[in-house]
Parts: structure tokens; sequence; C-alpha cells
């Protein structure tokens, strides 16, 4: 509707995890980086943030920066049983048949494991919303397959994404087992008021536009309205090109932000 009048070729502000419009604000960057790491010495890594840090977009653009040596595992849904969740890995990295019965399923996932690494493939499992596993006995079984090894090198790397929630399940005593197999944690924080205006902008150009669209009170408002979390500020600009559409307006200027703020109700105004 308003990409043609603000000379968009794309929508600038979509809710999906588009890797494409991944900008890397220093905490964006130092995550990324501490992913690739673990991915390259196939450690177990958590990582955390806020709701709308931009978690599921940094595990997307992980995952398009692997090269044919990885084999991603992405799991969306961990409301799993234990056994639910070694079938769910199992079909991942290539079991077409997975065994019912746990010891035997064990076996069958160690062995194909082995069969990859001899082929020079390694497993990455991502599992994001993972303070949503159901039970200790689910993070048991993720912590066992950390034991498939050779003497000298991990035959997987499985990455953890979560709400704060799962840092403060994880430090719990009853999880201190899992907790010593983490080799690399991290936590996601928001964009700083420089980090919010060079998002909009990043944004703005990689969906086709020139010239500087939001004005620097705009962006000011964005930044104290969202508090620099990236979903908000992608809703709060979305709802304001609208806005700036439909009066025709060239440049999003701070009363067009405040007055979708108000329209859009307490969740962003708060």
């Amino acid at each position: 509707m308003y990409k043609d009048f603000y000379g968009l070729s794309v929508k600038p502000f979509s809710k999906t995890p588009d890797p494409h419009f991944f900008y890397q604000s220093k905490a964006h960057r130092e995550a990324l980086a501490r992913m690739e790491y673990a991915v390259e010495e196939r450690e177990l890594m958590v990582l955390t943030g806020d709701i709308g840090a931009g978690k599921t977009t940094l595990s997307r653009t992980l995952v398009d920066c692997l090269d044919s040596a990885h084999k991603a595992v992405l799991i969306i849904n961990p409301c799993l049983s234990p056994n639910q969740f070694l079938t769910v890995i199992a079909n991942g990295i290539g079991i077409k048949e997975p065994n019912p019965f746990k010891p035997a399923l064990l076996q069958q996932i160690y062995d194909h494991l082995f069969n990859l690494y001899k082929e020079g493939l390694c497993p990455v499992i991502i599992i994001d919303e993972a303070q949503l596993i159901p039970s200790k006995a689910a993070f048991e079984e993720l912590r066992l397959l950390t034991n498939f090894q050779l003497d000298d090198i991990n035959l997987l790397c499985l990455i953890l994404i979560g709400q704060p929630e799962l840092k403060k399940r994880l430090a719990k005593k009853s999880y201190q087992a899992f907790r010593q197999r983490i080799g690399v944690q991290y936590h996601l924080t928001p964009l700083s008021a420089d980090e919010t205006e060079e998002y909009l902008n990043f944004r703005l150009k990689t969906a086709g536009r020139k010239d500087r669209l939001f004005t620097k009170e705009a962006v000011m408002e964005v930044f104290r309205i969202t508090k620099g979390v990236p979903r908000l500020i992608n809703s709060l600009a979305s709802y304001a090109l609208l806005e700036g559409y439909g009066s025709d307006t060239d440049l999003i200027d701070k009363e067009i932000i405040l007055h979708t703020a108000r329209g859009l109700g307490e969740w962003v105004v708060n």
C-alpha cells in the first residue's frame, strides 16, 4: 500500500525473522559471533533475551551462515517429552525410521552421528523458545546428547535459545549438571538510542529507500516508546508508515509516531 509512495521495494518492518534484514548492533554482532564459535567448537550454547529482542532472527541468520559441512536442525516447538525430543532430533539428522525404544534409539542416534562425522558433517541442533521445554527430564536427555563424542571432539553442536526464564531455570541447583556442560552463553540486550536510528535506516535502505524517512525527533520518540526492542520498533514503524501514507506525508515526524502509538494502545505507549 505505502511501498511505492515511500520508494520501497518490500515492506521494511515485517514481523518475519528475515536474515536479509538482520541489523548487527553491538549485542547482536557479539551474539552471532558466539553462536558461530559454538558451532565451530561443537559446544552447548545458551542464548537468552527478552521477548522481541531478535533471538529468532539470529537463529535464522546463523543457519544461513552455515556451510556444507554443517547440517542445521531447527526445533521451534520444544513442548516435547524426552522421547519425543530424541525422535525429532533423530529425524532431523536424517534417521528415517527412529526406533521407538529409548536405548535402541540412543544407539541409533550415536551411530548416525558417527557416520556423519566420518562424512565430514556436524549437526547443529537449534532449539528456539527453549524456556517452554516442559520437564527437567527433557533437559537431561539433551545433556546426555553432549556425551556423544570422540576422544577429542563432540559429534554435534546444541544451541538453546529462550527468554530470561530459561536463564533463571538453569540457575537452579537441580540443573547443575546441565549448566556444567554449557560452553558458551550470552544474554541479548535491546538497542541503544543511536542503534535504534541505525536500525530504522538500515531496514529502510535494505527495502529500497534511498533518503531519510524518519526525522530525528521521530526516531527518539520511537526509542522512548519501544525502549529499543526490535519487534516493538517494527510494529510501531510499520503502522507509522501507514499513518504517514494515509495523511500524504513525505516524512515521518514525532507527531505521527505519537498518534500511531496512541492508536496502538497502552501495550506500546507504556
